[in-house]
């Protein structure tokens, strides 16, 4: 088990503190440094990015049409096979540059791509020779995002006034905002400090 005590500071002054416990079966410190296990906890939550990008890249704020499950179903699995096959453009653009990370595709631009290759009607059908890469592919190249991503709160409203969220009104930023980290991990001999109850 890992504890580890992290501060956010907010570009406005905000600050917060988290108190997080991980745990792990990676259990040899040399190779699975606890400080790293921290940093790269955050990962877990990939799913949701998933879900924003459909959500907001894909959907743009607009809701679902249909009026009926099996309309919902279809248009669900429509958007989930869109955001795959824009996820596997993305895959095939590095298969010839290992040294990039997928992350620095931006899935905004895939989309935009697509939709240009889409709406152009240019370079949908290859030519004799096939093109792992593809347009959309080598756009997102050409556009790749930077090597270190500035780290970025997303501000959070609540939109509906009789949310059940009410109470956590005003705990969170209200603009998209930059913000650094701290973090220190705690070594115990003796077993885990009590938590505090929130």
């Amino acid at each position: 088990m890992i504890e580890a005590t992290l501060t956010v500071t907010l570009a406005d002054g905000t600050v917060h503190t988290e108190q997080w416990r991980l745990i792990t079966n990676l259990l040899d410190p040399v190779r699975y440094p606890a400080a790293e296990l921290v940093e790269l906890y955050h990962r877990r939550w990939q799913a949701e990015t998933t879900y924003f990008s459909i959500k907001a890249t894909m959907l743009d704020g607009r809701v679902l049409r249909s009026r009926s499950i099996d309309g919902l179903d279809q248009e669900v699995y429509a958007l989930l096979t869109v955001y795959q096959a824009l996820i596997r453009a993305g895959d095939d653009a590095l298969t010839g540059r290992p040294e990039v990370p997928m992350e620095r595709i931006s899935f905004t631009v895939l989309l935009a791509a697509a939709t240009d290759t889409v709406t152009a009607g240019h370079g949908i059908f290859p030519n004799t020779l096939v093109d792992l890469v593809g347009t959309i592919g080598h756009t997102a190249l050409d556009t790749l995002l930077p090597a270190h991503r500035r780290q970025r709160v997303k501000a959070r409203t609540r939109k509906n006034p009789t949310s059940k969220y009410g109470p956590n009104a005003g705990q969170h930023p209200q603009k998209a905002q930059n913000y650094t980290v701290r973090t220190t991990v705690a070594f115990f001999d003796h077993g885990l400090n009590s938590r505090s109850r929130r």
